[in-house]
């Protein structure tokens, strides 16, 4: 029999035992279809951009769950954001909600805790958490420790994720501890099944925990990959992570093909006995309001210098630019021209842009041995840039097309293209780091 004979077979299953009575007449409601599916979330999801500890694309579980009627989904990868970009834009397309977060996994024993932000400035935090932690570590690796997600827990939610083994009393304490710094109603611990043989007792005891701590239990599947038969690629891509043959893996793969977004169906059956656990999700869903539709530029506000506002400084710039460009005075269509754009690059609120991008051409310009530097491309199409002196196109030369360079209906900053002499680009690029 082959695996993905196997595979099926366990799918097919789960899927029976999901509606014991599909049979009978008399099941859900009065037509004989099966009762409506209960409203679940699943927030234990890692996709294969955790490094080799996963085997599905973003993409793949975002269709999945879509096609299994999950409330929503929760990507939650290894010390990292970085599978969420493309599971955002797949679940626009399909119309399902995501909840964007990282699985923070700690250098200090501390278990594995699944972070969701509640709002944007909380979205701040996470990242930046995971920042400060990669660059305390060598490239690929990310060091953490408890207090560093104390120091920036405001506005998170999160789940513990309890190991195969813990013990009792520590685990507790950690759930106490976090208690104490998260917000209100945001801490979780996680409940799942792992097919072992003592579910049932491990359950319980999970529950004890956290009846004793007067925090909810929240079900989840700890998904690694969407559809069962993927576990084959699983047991590939943790085998070249531990550097051993597939034959030389043993306990070092997953003991099933469990892993996988379960319908709502299913979940509900196996937390039969803890109804509330499958709630809690839709509870926690009700706290998570951040969604990366909200990210926008931010630009440094301090360009703007001792001016009131980012446009007053870049106005002011640009007159100066005026006065060094048109020496004998600036033409009446070309002041026209000038006003304009002010106006669009005001309305749109990209004055920062153009201050940061002329602040990055000073200090090049402004070293005791300069950088040469010049912008190019569409950038040649706009006065503002000309006066600034990131471009050298004088309007007597040729004439500007504005609406090359901004459009009202891009929604988003031109692209401002600045060439810097090759041998010293380092230079720039270093004093952006540092700045």
């Amino acid at each position: 029999m082959s695996n993905a004979h196997v595979f099926n077979n366990v799918h097919v299953f789960n899927n029976v035992h999901a509606f014991p009575d599909r049979d009978r007449d008399d099941v859900g409601k009065p037509n004989g279809l099966p009762p409506a599916p209960p409203a679940y979330a699943e927030f234990g999801v890692t996709t294969n951009f955790s490094f080799l500890r996963a085997a599905s694309h973003p993409e793949e579980l975002v269709e999945q769950a879509k096609a299994l009627g999950l409330a929503a989904l929760g990507i939650a990868d290894r010390n990292s954001v970085a599978g969420v970009v493309r599971a955002h834009a797949m679940a626009k397309q399909n119309g399902l909600r995501l909840v964007v977060g990282a699985r923070l996994v700690f250098a200090d024993g501390t278990p594995d805790i699944l972070a969701y932000p509640s709002n944007r400035a909380a979205w701040g935090r996470l990242t930046q958490l995971l920042s400060y932690g990669k660059c305390k570590a060598e490239k690929g690796d990310c060091i953490l420790h408890l207090p560093d997600l104390i120091a920036r827990i405001e506005g998170l939610n999160l789940i513990v994720m309890p190991p195969t083994r813990f013990d009792e009393r520590t685990l507790s304490l950690l759930l106490s501890r976090l208690k104490q710094h998260a917000s209100k109603h945001a801490l979780q611990l996680a409940t799942s099944f792992l097919y072992r043989g003592d579910d049932q007792r491990r359950m319980a005891k999970l529950a004890r925990i956290a009846a004793g701590n007067v925090i909810p239990l929240i079900a989840t599947n700890d998904v690694l990959y969407h559809h069962p038969w993927r576990r084959m690629l699983q047991d590939v891509v943790t085998c070249i992570r531990e550097h051993v043959t597939i034959d030389q893996a043993g306990r070092l793969l997953t003991l099933n093909a469990e892993r996988y977004l379960k319908a709502p169906q299913e979940m509900a059956r196996l937390f039969v006995d803890y109804p509330d656990a499958i709630l809690q999700t839709r509870r926690l869903l009700e706290r998570c309001h951040f969604s990366l539709d909200e990210m926008q530029h931010d630009y440094p506000y301090e360009t703007r210098g001792e001016y009131e506002t980012p446009q007053a400084r870049l106005i002011a710039l640009t007159e100066s630019g005026v006065k060094r460009r048109f020496k004998d005075g600036i033409k009446p269509d070309i002041r026209t021209i000038l006003d304009r754009e002010l106006k669009v690059i005001g309305d749109l609120g990209y004055a920062p842009f153009f201050l940061t991008v002329h602040d990055i051409m000073k200090y090049a310009r402004d070293l005791p041995k300069p950088i040469l530097c010049q912008g190019r491309g569409s950038a040649a199409n706009s006065m503002i840039c000309y006066c600034l002196g990131i471009t050298e196109v004088s309007p007597d030369i040729v004439t500007p097309l504005f609406e090359r360079f901004i459009s009202k209906d891009r929604h988003e900053p031109p692209d401002i293209d600045v060439d810097f002499e090759h041998e010293r680009r380092e230079e720039v690029i270093q004093h952006i780091y540092k700045k």
